[in-house]
């Protein structure tokens, strides 16, 4: 335990390494390798390290925007997910896709890097030492959160999706919850009464909300029977997570799952298995990538809106590199059913 006193910064300036480590309770050397990313922590001293910099405000001094070198005229978007997945689940070609277009309006360019492991130690080295002048952060997740260790630098940092663990970090999203809601309340209200979700990874922003807002909508119809398997963003996990939950529940009369990636994992083995979509099992997804109108029988899904996110994450990660007043902390876009014909 450590006094009230190690709460509050030094009167003569930002907080110091040493305050932080006095208010998390760990060595100066613990506290510097959890803001340099190492993996060499556990998760609970970087859970304490983390809040106790986001507390005191902490923030390594860097240049201004206007100051900086025109090496670090530059943007960068960390991805906080494997390479099977960025390269597989369509979100992060969208959502790149849509910062690097709204950065060229500005004539900057953008970096785009994938951190696991001990790669986030090298990154944020890389990021410390003045290459870029902002950061992206994107699909971040675990016990070990990238906005945890980056909040530190001194950059202006956005986050894209809610992080489970906040960090006083500006954030974009899409109404996760509220569309999930949406999804599930169009099956009841075409009769469905046995509805299973496929589950995102639930250290997860997103795969977090949208299990929440399943839950959300059968609580509120009266249903008691909440049958939920988990995927890992993948079609083939969907796949097995669909099967899961027909052993489980052979009645099972709809599915919505958390993407529409892991949807088209699920019709796929819906139609192994002899079950006709939407006439046995209706199917409902969620993004509204191309793959929803391409899937047989097209998916009805939840339009979340990649390209607007892309967009406000730029604008607003520009306006508090140019020093402008903080705008929203939270900016939470809108989503939409559009309704096709597996539901």
């Amino acid at each position: 335990m450590t006094d009230g006193s190690a709460s509050t910064p030094h009167p003569g300036g930002p907080a110091t390494l040493a305050e932080v480590a006095r208010a998390a309770g760990v060595s100066i050397a613990t506290a510097s390798r959890v803001l340099n990313n190492s993996s060499q922590v556990s998760a609970e001293a970087y859970q304490r390290v983390c809040d106790a910099a986001s507390r005191l405000g902490y923030r390594r001094r860097r240049a201004a925007w206007g100051r900086t070198s025109a090496g670090a005229r530059a943007v960068a978007a960390v991805v906080h997910a494997g390479h099977r997945l960025v390269f597989t689940e369509p979100f992060f070609a969208r959502f790149l896709g849509a910062v690097e277009t709204e950065l060229a309006r500005y004539d900057l360019p953008l970096l785009v890097t994938n951190v696991s492991g001990t790669l986030a130690e090298t990154v944020g080295r890389y990021l410390r030492a003045g290459n870029v002048a902002g950061v992206i952060i994107v699909s971040d997740h675990g016990p070990l959160p990238l906005s945890g260790s980056l909040a530190a630098l001194g950059l202006p940092i956005t986050v894209v999706g809610r992080p489970l663990h906040p960090y006083q970090l500006p954030y974009v999203d899409a109404d996760n919850r509220g569309g999930a809601r949406a999804a599930v309340e169009h099956l009841l209200g075409k009769g469905h009464r046995s509805i299973g979700h496929i589950a995102a990874p639930p250290d997860t922003g997103p795969g977090a909300d949208r299990l929440a807002g399943y839950r959300d909508a059968i609580q509120a119809s009266g249903l008691t029977d909440l049958p939920v398997a988990y995927g890992d963003w993948s079609q083939a996990s969907a796949a097995h997570a669909m099967q899961r939950l027909l052993e489980q529940r052979p009645q099972l009369d709809a599915v919505f799952a958390a993407s529409d990636v892991m949807a088209a994992g699920a019709v796929r083995y819906l139609r192994q298995a002899g079950r006709r979509i939407p006439d046995d099992v209706a199917v409902v997804g969620f993004d509204d990538h191309a793959l929803a109108a391409q899937v047989r029988p097209a998916l009805t899904t939840v339009r979340q809106p990649v390209e607007l996110m892309g967009a406000t994450c730029v604008r607003g990660l520009l306006a508090a590199a140019a020093g402008d007043p903080p705008g929203e902390f939270a900016t939470v876009l809108p989503t939409e059913l559009v309704i096709r014909d597996s539901a």
